[in-house]
């Protein structure tokens, strides 16, 4: 007799049933890759009628950490949408809104808004989107949008070209001066702070938590796991026991998250103050069109390169 059990909670399980003769085999399943997802697609679009433009490649590398339900819901939602609209076959654009649906939630497209919520939210996502583009090891910006969605007003999606297995310590930093660049430009801008960062500034100093306390990249506490996780058993213990910290290091800790967050705080200032009319640029780019997809914001980019380009060339003659 083979029995199999599944669980998501490992290791909480008791060392009782993990003995030799009990469930003594473990087979890790983890959220498929990118190759997985495309699988995926293909199994679940085989009954469809694609056009010919969809490129089931790039949908599997826009949909990091999907699993196989949340893939056939995509397949589904893309469907219903082209079905919706008359098509006989399903496009590129109809598995990008079905994606933007499922992870932002539906259109708010009654929602009323007025001029100058509008123009804050657009500075609020150009802040993203112009650190997005100029800090190095950053994902390639694939949308940034002010339409609301869900609980947004607006978003700002980045997409990764390859599978993120390990990050570094660059990427992590960067990661959180982007999720700082919404506040950062309504500072700039406008001269003060909304509501509309709370989730960035949750996002930034979980990554600072997890940086220092989970990843050791803390330069001042050192190589150290510090999140109170560290089982006993790699002692020779049973696990039920775990590592705690003094009251002098539970503040270190503190202080070196705030520092870090601080310190990308002031980075990305910096960067923004310095490439200020880029941050004009977009948010004018996007109170016109709503939305911008990458090649967008790169033709906004390189507008901007040349208009420095031409500052440059008149200073030089005195023009």
């Amino acid at each position: 007799i083979i029995v199999v059990a599944a669980t998501n909670r490992s290791d909480i399980l008791d060392s009782a049933l993990l003995r030799p003769g009990r469930f003594d085999r473990r087979i890790s399943l983890s959220l498929p890759d990118i190759r997985g997802r495309l699988k995926i697609l293909q199994v679940h679009t085989a009954t469809t009628t694609l056009s010919g433009t969809v490129d089931l490649t790039t949908v599997a590398r826009s949909i990091p950490g999907f699993s196989g339900a949340e893939i056939a819901n995509l397949v589904n939602e893309a469907a219903l949408l082209a079905a919706r609209k008359g098509k006989q076959r399903i496009e590129q654009v109809d598995f990008e809104e079905a994606q933007d649906k499922i992870i932002m939630g539906l259109e708010r497209k009654t929602m009323v808004i007025d001029q100058d919520a509008r123009r804050l939210t657009a500075y609020h996502e150009a802040g993203h989107t112009v650190l997005a583009k100029l800090l190095p090891e950053a994902d390639p910006l694939h949308k940034t949008t002010i339409i609301p969605r869900g609980r947004s007003l607006g978003l700002t999606q980045q997409m990764p070209i390859d599978e993120h297995h390990a990050y570094t310590r660059s990427y992590l930093i960067n990661r959180i001066k982007i999720l700082l660049g919404g506040r950062l430009a309504e500072e700039l801008v406008f001269g003060r702070v909304t509501t509309g960062a709370s989730n960035d500034l949750l996002g930034s100093t979980q990554i600072a938590y997890r940086l220092v306390c989970e990843f050791g990249m803390s330069a001042h506490l050192g190589p150290i796991a510090c999140n109170g996780r560290v089982a006993a058993e790699a002692f020779g213990g049973d696990g039920g026991e775990f590592w705690q910290q003094s009251q002098q290091t539970l503040r270190e800790i503190d202080l070196e998250i705030i520092r870090i967050v601080q310190h990308s705080y002031e980075s990305a200032r910096e960067l923004l103050k310095e490439h200020n009319e880029f941050v004009h640029m977009l948010a004018e780019s996007l109170l016109a069109h709503e939305t911008l997809d990458g090649e967008e914001v790169d033709i906004v980019y390189r507008c901007y390169q040349n208009r420095l380009r031409i500052k440059e060339k008149s200073t030089e003659t005195g023009g």
